[in-house]
């Protein structure tokens, strides 16, 4: 799902455009009208609020697969990150019907969390980032005893595809996340990518180093991708991480992190003839994150646990809004992945 909608919300007529594109991807994601309607809704808040609140931010919208039984689900995806003040109350920002702009729609945040399948926030001085999803169906997401995962997909210069995918999938007690980098960025290198996440669901009963075998033959066609899998045992309670090209991976376990390392290669061109595999163990308050070199290779993973404890997506977001800068500016499509465990709060983490 490479299409990407990222859309910086400067001024009121921005706003427009991220109700637009919300209802876009609804479309293509399959939602009735009603679920559209929510998603531009939901959409069109966020951007208000990025206006009101922020002095302006960025809107991305992704498609994302849901790991469903026996099926992909695709959902909307609706990120919004900022460098403003920062929600003093969020709880009251969260209550339903609360709002401070005659400008905003009156659904507030509140609305946004009760309509949405998944909606999360991290608020600091450094800014908010906020995500929403919106499913085919009401409901509210349902979150596993072992894990979550999520993440977001940035393209290059604002254009309508990435090179990047990003997915996850369960079979049995495995949970099996994905990274793709499509060589070089836009369309061609996004149908790489694609391909590599369409090999992964055919593919998720088998081990990491055999899914990224399975997926080599597939990719020939393509201009071949770097791919990362890591997959969790939820019965052993066991992670183990393979990858084929410069898809960078940080382990947080123990309160530290450490560097799981790809090995040289290209899934569809230059396959290596062997694969190493780290396995490590899967504790409560762990959490893995993937990502395309679009990310500055010297990021600082974040020390804030209470972040670290939120929706995978929004610790993805966040890496990725505080990982660039002016001085260090992207040049390549940009996907950041996490796998977290639940409790974080455990105070012998």
């Amino acid at each position: 799902m490479t299409r990407v909608w990222d859309i910086p919300v400067d001024d009121s007529t921005r706003v427009r455009d991220v109700r637009v594109a919300a209802e876009t991807a609804g479309h293509l994601a399959g939602l009735d009208p009603h679920r559209i309607a929510v998603a531009a809704l939901v959409a069109t808040e966020l951007a208000t609020n990025l206006l009101r609140h922020a002095g302006g931010g960025r809107m991305v919208i992704n498609l994302v697969d849901r790991a469903r039984p026996h099926e992909r689900t695709p959902a909307v995806q609706l990120t919004a990150l900022d460098h403003g003040p920062g929600i003093g109350d969020v709880g009251a920002a969260t209550r339903d019907g609360y709002t401070t702009s005659d400008a905003s729609l009156g659904a507030g945040l509140g609305t946004c969390l009760r309509i949405s399948n998944a909606f999360d926030l991290h608020s600091t001085p450094r800014g908010t980032v906020a995500v929403a999803r919106v499913d085919r169906a009401p409901g509210r997401e349902a979150i596993g005893p072992s894990c979550r995962a999520g993440g977001i997909n940035v393209p290059l210069a604002q254009a309508g595809h990435s090179g990047d995918a990003w997915t996850w999938t369960r079979s049995g007690a495995r949970l099996t996340l994905m990274l793709a980098d499509g060589l070089g960025h836009g369309a061609e290198a996004g149908h790489a990518s694609g391909a590599a996440v369409d090999a992964l669901h055919r593919a998720a009963h088998l081990p990491p180093e055999e899914i990224l075998r399975q997926m080599h033959p597939v990719l020939r066609p393509t201009r071949g991708a770097a791919v990362a899998v890591a997959q969790l045992d939820t019965d052993r309670a066991q992670l183990a991480f393979a990858g084929v090209g410069n898809i960078g991976a940080r382990l947080y376990t123990a309160r530290s992190w450490e560097h799981l390392v790809s090995h040289p290669g290209i899934v569809g061109a230059r396959f290596p003839a062997r694969v190493p595999v780290r396995h490590r163990p899967w504790r409560a308050g762990s959490l893995l994150v993937l990502h395309s070199d679009g990310l500055p290779s010297r990021w600082v993973p974040p020390d804030d646990r209470v972040l670290l404890s939120h929706d995978p997506a929004v610790v993805a977001a966040t890496v990725l809004r505080d990982a660039s800068s002016p001085a260090s500016p992207v040049r390549d499509d940009t996907s950041v992945a996490v796998l977290a465990a639940p409790d974080l709060a455990d105070p012998r983490l």
